[in-house]
């Protein structure tokens, strides 16, 4: 038989109840908060120097006044095209008389161009809108929104 300090008559031994301990877990989304993003596009002058080239063509009539058997072609001579102008005269015989060439050159030149033109730039501007949660309650009360840096 026991007594009320859980010791037995004859033996003096002590009994220790036990007792063990088990834990859950279990998640739940909590919202904790957002992000707004916004652009902003600004504009400024930029001034564009840039050299440009140019190339034009020369035009130079040289009269010929020399009678050919056949119609010359169409030659380069070093940066100018020569192109033969012929004219079939009748005469007891027939013949080619070059009349003239017409002889074109390409000319480059550079020049300094200077325009202003208009750029945009756009910046990023960041919201977070957080959110504190009452453990307690469970409740989602909004904080203040706070605004980031923009980044460009």
């Amino acid at each position: 038989m026991r007594d009320a300090k859980g010791t037995t008559e004859n033996a003096r031994e002590f009994v220790v109840p036990l007792h063990e301990e088990d834990v859950s877990i279990s998640k739940e989304p909590v919202i904790t908060g957002g992000v707004r993003v916004s652009t902003v596009t600004h504009q400024h002058q930029h001034l564009v120097d840039e050299l440009l080239a140019c190339e034009s063509v020369e035009i130079d009539r040289i009269p010929i006044g020399e009678t050919v058997e056949y119609a010359p072609q169409v030659r380069a001579e070093g940066d100018t095209i020569v192109i033969p102008v012929v004219e079939e005269v009748l005469t007891v015989e027939r013949r080619w008389l070059l009349k003239e060439e017409v002889r074109l050159r390409r000319v480059r030149t550079t020049r300094r161009h200077r325009e202003f033109v208009r750029l945009r730039r756009q910046e990023a501007f960041v919201t977070r809108n957080s959110c504190k949660t009452d453990p307690k309650q469970g409740a989602v009360h909004d904080a203040a929104a706070e605004t980031e840096k923009p980044h460009s």
